[in-house]
């Protein structure tokens, strides 16, 4: 058994309540922190809920910066980064990135891919399609990131019922609280592992 700490930086673009649990549930774990926060929005919410934890650092890129990936990759390096998780991370992942870390970056989509999944499809986008397809079931689908949106291979799932007068509110509310519940403990399970087979 390796004493390695990994090494968690997060992706996200939004309010951050996905990173918050993310960096709130390894805080103090043994085998695994996380040490980085990149956003492409300067005044996105996530950076506020991320300075509570300050062994974590925050650091905002421009949408170019993440498009070309080289800056990423220097800075990923810089701080000995293990592993990519998107938290609410809206741009596409570009190849070099893909291929330095390879099954090494995880993403969770807020539906039950293959359905759903895709360019544009996100957020309030996802729930109000479901709901306008009358879906009797959504959930959330945690994968590993490849070059294509939402096609890499599926780590996990898991699902709620939605009832015939759900809106697309309550619907996104039902997916953020199975988002907030499985979220991290599958990051932990992958990563630890992930380490076992290396």
């Amino acid at each position: 058994m390796d004493n390695k700490k990994y090494r968690i930086a997060l992706f996200a673009s939004g309010s951050g309540s996905n990173a918050e649990k993310i960096a709130h549930y390894f805080t103090n774990h043994p085998s695994v922190e996380v040490g980085l926060m990149l956003c492409n929005k300067k005044e996105a919410g996530v950076f506020d809920r991320m300075s509570k934890f300050p062994q974590v650092v925050s650091r905002h890129l421009n949408n170019k910066d993440f498009r070309d990936g080289e800056t990423v990759l220097d800075i990923l390096r810089e701080h000995h980064i293990d592993f990519i998780v998107l938290a609410g991370f809206l741009l596409k992942i570009p190849e070099n990135l893909v291929k330095a870390y390879p099954k090494r970056i995880i993403n969770i989509h807020p539906a039950l891919l293959p359905k759903y999944g895709g360019r544009g499809m996100y957020g309030h986008f996802v729930h109000e399609a479901v709901i306008e397809n009358d879906e009797k079931e959504s959930g959330i689908t945690i994968h590993e990131v490849n070059e294509a949106y939402d096609e890499g291979a599926i780590i996990f799932q898991a699902s709620c019922q939605i009832t015939a007068e759900m809106n697309a509110e309550e619907l996104a509310a039902k997916i953020q609280q199975l988002e907030h519940q499985h979220f991290p403990k599958v990051i932990e399970e992958y990563i630890l592992n992930f380490r076992e087979h290396l």
